[in-house]
């Protein structure tokens, strides 16, 4: 008799908590420097964001080999699709996390990140250029391939010592998150109401002017100039939008597709710290430990509420089995 084991494969969109424990981790190292914080948080947030990343990716590449129909579904999904860019982006962030540590298997995977987050977003923009496209099923989560994976390239590749090829980066970023803003404001503004479902990912609106931010002063050196600045109220602009709307929002019960909003909390804490670190004040000075306890809470609510529903047994997974049944390939848990 043959024993089967069940894996989970989970769907891309988890390699968003990977974002959130990456970002909430780079702001607790930038505050301890800054305000002598505990170091401790930072470097833990750190681990734990890299542990996440493994345990994500390793499931998300079973899902390839042992459900395959599952992840071409999903690949070929116009909303979900675009969540696949993350595995890249997720796969930078775990390198500047380990980047005081081991900077090899930083250059490394960030190597590895960066080509699969181009590759992606190149395959994607030309799906999307080809047309046929229905206006309701554009969202957010359009910035993710070409904006965030940009953005993020660019302030890793300065952190490790290419802030050249960062400035490439952040110029590819820049104009494809002008460009893609342009249609979801149109979708939003002259479409029917975005579904209670896809609500969450509204989150993803607040991070492309912060982690542009955060990607330009990355790449950029004295103090910060009105660009900087810019970005930066752009993005405080989003933040208080999307206070307005949080109730409409929550109209979708809490699942892990509340994670779309920690990366762009931690990105608008993030930029005024690295502000104050090149030795800004005034303004910026004076709202930055707001923003940074905003991020924390936001992150830790998240996280807490994602915790649950493991504990609760109803966190979404499918699972195959292993050795594969003979008749099915992927279910769904109830």
């Amino acid at each position: 008799m043959s024993i089967q084991i069940k894996l989970p494969v989970v769907p891309a969109a988890y390699f968003g908590m990977v974002l959130g424990l990456a970002g909430l981790a780079a702001d607790w190292r930038l505050a301890s420097r800054l305000w002598s914080l505990p170091a401790i948080v930072g470097e833990t947030l750190a681990f734990i964001a890299v542990f996440v990343w493994a345990l994500v990716a390793l499931s998300y590449g079973l899902k390839w080999i042992l459900a395959r129909q599952a992840a071409t579904t999903e690949l070929n999904h116009p909303v979900q699709c675009c969540f696949i860019g993350l595995a890249g982006v997720a796969t930078m962030l775990a390198a500047g996390c380990l980047l005081p540590y081991a900077r090899t298997l930083a250059a490394a995977l960030f190597t590895l990140g960066a080509v699969f987050t181009l590759l992606f977003a190149i395959w994607r923009a030309g799906g999307l250029w080809q047309g046929g496209r229905e206006p309701g099923s554009s969202t957010p989560v359009l910035y993710l391939p070409a904006v965030a994976g940009s953005f993020v390239t660019a302030a890793i590749a300065s952190a490790l010592g290419y802030p050249e090829w960062g400035q490439l980066a952040f110029g590819a970023g820049f104009f494809s998150w002008l460009a893609i803003e342009s249609v979801l404001l149109h979708r939003l503004l002259t479409e029917p109401p975005m579904p209670a479902a896809l609500r969450p990912t509204l989150g993803i609106q607040l991070a492309p002017s912060v982690v542009g931010a955060v990607a330009y002063l990355s790449v950029t050196s004295g103090p910060p100039d009105i660009f900087a600045h810019a970005l930066l109220g752009y993005g405080i602009l989003q933040a208080l939008i999307l206070l307005r709307l949080v109730f409409w929002i929550r109209q979708e019960p809490f699942a892990p597709s509340y994670w779309a909003f920690t990366f762009g909390a931690t990105a608008l804490a993030a930029a005024p710290l690295r502000m104050i670190e090149r030795g800004e004040g005034g303004a910026v000075a004076l709202i930055a430990p707001v923003l940074f306890i905003a991020a924390n809470v936001v992150v830790l609510l998240i996280a807490a509420g994602t915790l649950w529903l493991v504990v609760r047994g109803r966190l979404p997974l499918s699972y195959v089995a292993f050795p594969a049944e003979p008749t099915d390939g992927a279910r769904q848990l109830p």
